[in-house]
């Protein structure tokens, strides 16, 4: 029995240390330095499960549709993703590099995540990194759709074609 009451006496004494340390202000939040270990951890873990929980699984478009893929590529264009992703051909503005945690590689992402996923990140955006929530903005769910499609065909997407495709929008 005192075994058990050390172990519950010690996690409490965490619990407390850990929401002095946070609450108290001890926790750096600035985007000069990264996020320890742990933290890093933990919030990717949460996001992660987060998107998978929340995400749509069958998209109402067909993403292999090249007139939906362009559509695409033109609204990333004129939405301003370009500055913190970058594109094919087009570099991501300077800014985007003092960014904590960093601007998702949507080349990485594009193999990794379904449409669904990168449509739920898009539209809703992401809590304590700079991704916006382009619902919150108006931007309705076809024109998100598209945005998804070309993220989905990005590593395939030559800059020639993204630059005749994005022309008319830059």
């Amino acid at each position: 029995m005192r075994v058990l009451a050390a172990i519950g006496a010690i996690g409490i004494a965490a619990a407390i240390a850990g929401l002095i340390y946070f609450f108290g202000g001890f926790y750096n939040v600035a985007a000069l330095d990264p996020d320890n270990k742990a933290v890093a951890w933990a919030l990717g873990y949460v996001r992660e499960a987060s998107v998978r929980q929340h995400a749509p699984q069958t998209p109402p478009i067909d993403l292999n549709d090249p007139a939906i893929i362009q559509a695409g590529a033109r609204a990333f264009a004129a939405r301003g993703c370009v500055a913190c992703h970058g594109a094919p051909g087009a570099d991501w503005a300077k800014f985007s590099e003092g960014m904590r945690p960093d601007a998702a590689d949507l080349n990485e992402i594009a193999k990794a995540l379904p449409a669904g996923e990168i449509f739920w990140v898009v539209k809703n955006g992401i809590n304590m990194t700079g991704m916006p929530s382009f619902a919150r903005i108006g931007v309705n769910d076809g024109e998100l759709w598209t945005i998804a499609a070309f993220v989905k065909k990005l590593p395939e997407v030559k800059p020639e074609d993204y630059k005749s495709w994005t022309a008319a929008s830059q």
